[in-house]
């Protein structure tokens, strides 16, 4: 799936906890309300982390899929 427009794509692939939620709130900050930003990882701890982050910020997970040893996170930027 190619990513839109209004998509950041992260590449995350390889990058331990707690680096890939510190770099989505970096990331998040310079990105306007309604954005999207696409996390791409392979550290399993990520299904538990970036639920957590989103949850924590107030942004919106609006999609979280696995696809072998690749997790994809969805984040909409709330506010």
């Amino acid at each position: 799936m190619a990513p839109s427009n209004s998509e950041t794509v992260l590449d995350l692939r390889g990058i331990r906890c707690p680096q890939p939620v510190l770099r989505a709130k970096k990331a998040l900050r310079g990105l306007p309300v309604g954005s999207v930003l696409v996390l791409e990882c392979t550290d399993p701890l990520t299904v538990i982390d970036v639920p957590h982050f989103v949850t924590q910020t107030g942004h919106r997970l609006a999609a979280q899929e696995r696809d072998g040893e690749l997790y994809v996170f969805r984040i909409v930027k709330q506010h």
